[in-house]
């Protein structure tokens, strides 16, 4: 993206689009705001926007995602030439970042990972971070106006980043605006959020979605009809869906396989697939258990038969034909509390080994459950 980014790049979201621009313009904004909402709505896109707007006003124009007053914050791993001690900071990976941008501000956590070449490890946000952008932000501006920093995913905080961080958003550096764009705000310290004016950004609008894929995707009605209601209000979802090798046809493999292996109760078999799991990377995993989550709800809502409340592509519908009669009233909420579990494990960083072979026995038994 070199060319300037604007309010009419963003995929839908005009009322939250003209509420910040009317902020902005009138002098109105918050020094600290807090875009909320779920993955794919185009929260970071929003945020971009802003601080183009604000930053445009100078002399200096932004040059797609750089200007020398926007900072950016970002979850990162510890790049491998550094030590154990080492704390890092988004420079670490700034070039990455800005070429992942450059195909625009709709990305997932995983398609960053990837571009970090993370392989097991989980991306947080350092008090390296934090003290380093209070130092940028205590510099004078560039151009004599607004400095902008912009923290993606600010939920993955470590408690001491999050600490002085809230410090900084108590007694912020005169002209400065911080713009979170957070996907779980529970999970931010509640002296941030309470110090935070907070935006709610809806999922995309289906009309909004249908239109950018029939424009930007060149895509026929009926096929963007079908990915709109697929993707439920979320740009990432339609464009994985576009995309032939997308991970999700990969979690589908591994859900077939475990459930067919579970049914047959084939404990050789089981123990080899939890063992072939368990080699995923960290952030893989916990992207393949909340796919296992929205395959069972989807299993269970299959046999109602009612068309409007399935939200499956061509090969999960045609497995739930056959296999949707072993998701029940007895064990659907058991599924869910067992991946559930698992989900917050492997975030806790429990040996994999052992929480998927967990999996694969307990859900050999609630197959056989009414």
């Amino acid at each position: 993206m070199h060319r300037l980014m604007d309010f009419s790049d963003i995929i839908g979201q005009h009322d939250m689009a003209q509420r910040l621009m009317r902020l902005a313009d009138e002098d109105r904004l918050p020094h600290a705001m807090m875009l909320c909402g779920p993955d794919g709505a185009g929260k970071l896109a929003l945020a971009l926007a802003l601080a183009c707007h604000i930053l445009n006003k100078g002399t200096f124009k932004v040059k797609g995602t750089r200007h020398p007053d926007l900072h950016f914050s970002f979850p990162t791993i510890k790049p491998q030439k550094e030590s154990s001690e080492y704390k890092p900071i988004s420079n670490d990976y700034i070039e990455q970042w800005h070429n992942l941008m450059a195909d625009g501000p709709y990305f997932s956590l995983a398609q960053w990972m990837k571009a970090m070449e993370a392989d097991k490890q989980q991306a947080i946000i350092t008090v390296g971070e934090a003290n380093e952008l209070i130092k940028k932000l205590n510099m004078k501006s560039n151009q004599g106006g607004w400095k902008i920093s912009i923290i993606w995913l600010p939920e993955r905080m470590n408690q001491e980043c999050a600490n002085k961080m809230l410090k900084l958003i108590e007694e912020p550096p005169a002209q400065t605006l911080f713009i979170m764009v957070c996907r779980e705000p529970e999970k931010l310290l509640e002296t941030i959020r309470s110090r935070v004016q907070r935006f709610d950004v809806k999922p995309i609008a289906a009309d909004d979605m249908q239109q950018a894929l029939m424009q930007r995707r060149m895509l026929n009605t009926e096929d963007a009809r079908r990915i709109t209601r697929l993707a439920n209000g979320n740009w990432l979802t339609a464009i994985e869906e576009l995309d032939a090798g997308n991970e999700n046809r990969l979690f589908f493999d591994y859900f077939v396989a475990l459930m067919r292996k579970a049914y047959l109760r084939d404990v050789k078999d089981l123990k080899r697939w939890s063992e072939n799991t368990a080699t995923l990377g960290r952030e893989e995993q916990k992207r393949l258990l909340t796919y296992f989550m929205r395959m069972t709800r989807e299993a269970f809502m299959y046999n109602f038969h009612n068309p409007e409340l399935s939200y499956m592509t061509h090969n999960e519908e045609e497995f739930c034909k056959k296999f949707a009669r072993f998701v029940n009233e007895g064990n659907v909420l058991g599924f869910q509390e067992l991946y559930q579990t698992a989900l917050r494990d492997i975030g806790q960083n429990a040996n994999a080994r052992m929480v998927f072979f967990d999996i694969t026995m307990k859900v050999a038994v609630l197959l056989h459950t009414t």
